[in-house]
């Protein structure tokens, strides 16, 4: 009796020790410099000669993430400019503080460098050398590495009658408040703002809820 007894408080002490899972899990974050493994996967996607920005200007954030599974996840990457860097992981350190669901968050090289595929994926990510949206010829701010999409489907692009990514449509009531969408004051956008980005998601002629720049473009 006297040693189920010391097994049982045992259970009970380790049991209490434990941290629950999430709830003190901590954030974490890295900026590295681009290895030669990521050279090569980003090389003829993402980046390629003739881009605004070269590499070595570019810097690798791994990052923690809150899931919509309501799950911490610690493998997130995003490629930025090395002057945004750090300003970037106090931002995702924030949502990830506040619990903003991320659904994904993979280097756009894994669809090819296809901002559309990327999107409806909805895939959280940075760099891309591209055009922008409707404007050959002209640079996106993501080829810069100075913006950053949340959350494609849950804020999508709009712009009249087109909606991008296709499935973003169930979100265009803004009205509604559900998990993933961004919306202006919430914390996503006090956090951006925080470091002087401005939302996509004010504009007047377009609506692109998911961009965040360093420009306002």
């Amino acid at each position: 009796m006297r040693r189920l007894l010391m097994v049982t408080v045992a259970a009970f002490l380790l049991a209490s020790a434990a941290p629950a899972f999430g709830s003190s899990d901590p954030f974490r974050s890295e900026i590295a410099r681009i290895d030669p493994r990521t050279r090569a996967l980003m090389t003829g996607r993402s980046w390629h000669r003739g881009c605004p920005v070269p590499i070595r200007d570019l810097r690798l954030l791994h990052l923690s993430y809150w899931g919509f599974d309501r799950e911490p996840h610690h493998r997130g990457r995003l490629v930025v400019h090395a002057r945004w860097a750090q300003e970037l992981v106090h931002v995702f350190r924030r949502l990830y503080g506040a619990r903003f669901p991320i659904r994904r968050m993979r280097l756009v090289d894994r669809y090819g460098a296809d901002d559309r595929r990327s999107m409806k994926a909805d895939n959280t990510s940075a760099f891309n050398c591209r055009w922008r949206a409707g404007s050959p010829g002209v640079w996106s701010q993501h080829a810069y590495g100075r913006a950053i999409d949340v959350n494609p489907v849950e804020n999508p692009y709009v712009v009249g009658d087109y909606v991008s990514p296709p499935e973003g449509r169930r979100f265009l009531d803004r009205s509604r408040h559900r998990r993933g969408m961004i919306h202006r004051r919430d914390v996503v956008w006090r956090a951006f703002r925080r470091m002087g980005w401005e939302w996509g998601g004010a504009w007047r002629t377009v609506r692109d809820y998911q961009h965040f720049s360093a420009t306002g473009r």
